[in-house]
């Protein structure tokens, strides 16, 4: 294993260190418990958002606390839920007087641990909502979920809720908008290699040189079938064809493309992975009307690739659209 680290045990808490260190305009961060919260929060009148989950996803969710997007994240350990503490302690801290949504992976870990959490807050008279995020088309179930898991597509939940929350919208409203992102997105994703958990000091899981996993999940697990590697044109119509036929979406739909990249795939790739899926869905006469490609939910320096299409409206556009200022997302300021 080579890697640009210390001590294992201290990964996470030295790179949210960092973390705050390099984005002091701003989030701030607390160390225990661990969580980055917004340097203006609490922003009073607003929703809060907090959003969380097992570090070595990065940018997710870190990078996405700031104005038009998050006002915390929690971070667990590497690939592991964080405990209701420190989510705790990150809901009152981002508590403006008008309620907190949790935005919550679908994992067993994060959907107890958030839940838990969410208690000792209704307990402290702070009202709570959650939208458990499940646009992962790959699987129903896998090692950590009971449904399906929870991927890319938390970014646009996000972003989306964000930009609500911001405008004003009330506790109901923003969660409303959460969910409805939720159930008009759709992701896949395919894995060229493993990656190495700093602790475990080895490769999450074992592929062939010419293998590859269709429809992994974001910590390494199963997909739907291990196959010879293929084209990037052959492998961008398995996916997309497993998302397009989920919704469904169908010709005259405006989407929004989000080309993921896992941590370890270069630039030029995603783009070639971009120009197919493009290509695909205006063959079937679906518009893409917006885009993202780039790095944002990672599974450490994994090499591969998720492919997110989400429907849009004239609302869920202007939300899109609306101003966002993070450290990994940021226009309109």
């Amino acid at each position: 294993m080579k890697k640009l680290i210390n001590d294992p045990k201290n990964v996470v808490t030295e790179a949210v260190s960092g973390f705050g260190a390099a984005h002091a305009d701003l989030v701030t961060v607390s160390l225990d418990p661990i969580f980055i919260v917004r340097r203006d929060a609490p922003v009073s009148g607003k929703v809060g958002i907090v959003s969380g989950g097992g570090s070595g996803h990065e940018p997710m969710h870190g990078g996405f606390v700031g104005p038009g997007m998050l006002d915390a994240a929690v971070p667990g350990a590497v690939f592991t839920s964080p405990t209701p503490d420190p989510i705790l302690a990150a809901t009152k801290a981002v508590d403006g007087g008008a309620g907190v949504l949790h935005i919550v992976k679908n994992y067993t870990g994060d959907v107890l641990n958030f839940e838990t959490a969410a208690d000792l807050a209704a307990a402290e008279d702070i009202e709570v909502r959650a939208v458990i995020i499940n646009d992962d088309v790959a699987v129903k179930d896998s090692l950590y979920t009971a449904g399906r898991r929870g991927v890319a597509g938390t970014v646009l939940v996000e972003k989306i809720a964000g930009a609500a929350a911001e405008r004003g919208d009330d506790l109901a409203g923003v969660a409303e908008i959460a969910e409805r992102v939720n159930a008009q997105v759709r992701t896949m994703g395919v894995a060229l290699t493993p990656c190495v958990v700093p602790h475990a000091g080895e490769p999450s899981f074992t592929l062939a040189d010419d293998e590859i996993e269709i429809g992994i999940g974001i910590h390494g697990e199963p997909g739907r079938e291990r196959i010879k590697l293929e084209p990037a044109d052959a492998i961008v119509d398995r996916l997309l064809g497993a998302v397009v036929e989920d919704v469904p979406f169908v010709s005259g739909d405006k989407v929004l493309l989000l080309v993921n990249g896992m941590g370890g795939t270069p630039q030029i790739e995603l783009y070639i992975v971009y120009r197919r899926a493009a290509e695909v869905l205006a063959e079937k006469g679906i518009e893409v009307t917006r885009s993202l490609v780039g790095n944002f939910t990672t599974s450490l320096e994994m090499q591969g690739v998720s492919v997110s299409v989400l429907k849009l409206d004239d609302e869920l556009t202007a939300l899109w659209d609306a101003p966002v200022h993070t450290a990994a997302l940021r226009w309109g300021r």
